[in-house]
């Protein structure tokens, strides 16, 4: 079962799903003592149950996404105050120019990695600047990102997991060194920034604690960019495997929002996550002790027949298209708002300056250094006009 987490079952994991679905909906694997959902409607429950499932799981203790009520509800208000849907499309025009000045410093050339030089760099800057973070410390909040993603191998208990947990302290003190040093700065004099929002958040008297923030901080720094970059390249690996839909796409350019929301059905860009049942569970004829990691596969589910109608064909036009990708009810991303804008702003784009795009190599796409997460860490193809 330790395939799951191979490179090739990483590409392209959708025939092992088919078969578990079948087979075994709900599975225990040993080598990792967790128990696999593969079927929506577990996957569902498990995400949207918090009196049956907690979300309180071995991650970090501050980030307020693996936390429960009451916790969470406060820390989710608290953020949400500075997290607004308004703030968000009030990015659209920078995101725009730097989407423009990243292809622009492509013109000309045939031949470019998608990935580490356009649908990696763009979120990162995008969040860079919504946050506020001092140009000088991009390359290392690029370091902060690239470890703390690895934090998802400490599932494999193995040497590469301890590793990762290393990894991942080492960066939290060095951002717990820098993160108070701006948070005084914001405090003394607020700036047009996510950073300031933050210090600022106030409910019922209560604001967030360093703490609190950093946890944040590092969640945003990931999910914020990860997400969005895999939804970019997966969307453009759809539209090369799939060329009718690029064509009717190209005919019919409203269809782009639909695209997107079939795209994150059909490529995942988060492939799974984690969830504690309170109490024994019975799921498919199987019980689920209390307390035991349960792991939801959020890929699996978006392709069931119980679900959704002819699952394996890539639909641009899908309708219904009730994916689960982003979460439901209080658990729902807070950054799913901000992926679509980028993805959309990003594939509107490359569109309309490329007529035609294909892989420059024959070799498989190497996966990104995350195992919960679906999508290419590089991506060379070819462009012409």
């Amino acid at each position: 079962m330790m395939d799951l987490f191979s490179d090739d079952m990483r590409r392209d994991p959708y025939p092992m799903y088919d078969q578990m679905r079948r087979m075994s909906p709900t599975l225990r694997v040993p080598t990792i003592d967790a128990w696999l959902l593969f079927d929506y409607a577990s996957v569902d429950q498990a995400l949207n149950d918090p009196t049956a499932f907690s979300s309180a799981v071995p991650a970090p203790e501050n980030w307020f996404t693996f936390s429960d009520p009451p916790k969470h509800s406060r820390l989710r208000g608290l953020i949400a105050r500075a997290f607004t849907p308004k703030s968000i499309s009030e990015l659209e025009s920078r995101i725009r120019g730097l989407s423009r000045r990243l292809l622009d410093a492509k013109e000309g050339e045939s031949e470019f990695d998608l990935a580490t030089e356009y649908s990696v760099p763009l979120p990162m800057r995008v969040i860079a600047e919504m946050l506020g973070v001092p140009t000088e410390y991009l390359p290392r909040y690029k370091h902060w990102s690239d470890e703390i993603l690895k934090l998802s191998y400490s599932l494999l208990r193995d040497d590469a997991g301890i590793a990762s947990v290393d990894a991942y302290r080492s960066v939290t003190q060095q951002m717990r060194e820098a993160l108070p040093q701006w948070l005084d700065a914001r405090r003394a004099a607020p700036r047009d920034d996510l950073l300031s929002r933050l210090a600022h958040a106030e409910v019922e008297g209560e604001h967030l604690t360093n703490d609190e923030i950093l946890g944040f901080f590092q969640l945003l720094l990931v999910a914020g960019q990860e997400t969005t970059a895999n939804l970019i390249n997966n969307a453009m690996i759809c539209f090369m495997e799939h060329p009718d839909q690029l064509a009717k796409l190209r005919a019919w350019p409203e269809l782009l929002p639909s695209a997107i929301e079939e795209v994150m059905r059909y490529r995942a860009p988060l492939q799974w996550v984690m969830r504690t049942p309170v109490r024994d569970i019975e799921m498919n004829g199987k019980t689920i002790p209390a307390g035991k990691l349960v792991v939801p596969v959020i890929g699996s589910a978006n392709r069931d027949p119980a679900r959704f109608e002819d699952p394996e064909r890539f639909d641009i036009a899908r309708d219904p298209n009730p994916h689960i990708t982003f979460g439901h009810g209080i658990h729902h991303c807070m950054g799913a708002p901000l992926a679509r804008l980028e993805s959309r702003v990003a594939l509107g784009d490359l569109l309309s300056r490329y007529r035609h795009f294909e892989p420059a190599s024959a070799d498989p796409w190497p996966p990104r250094k995350a195992l919960h997460v679906h999508g290419p860490a590089s991506l060379p193809l070819r462009f012409g006009a």
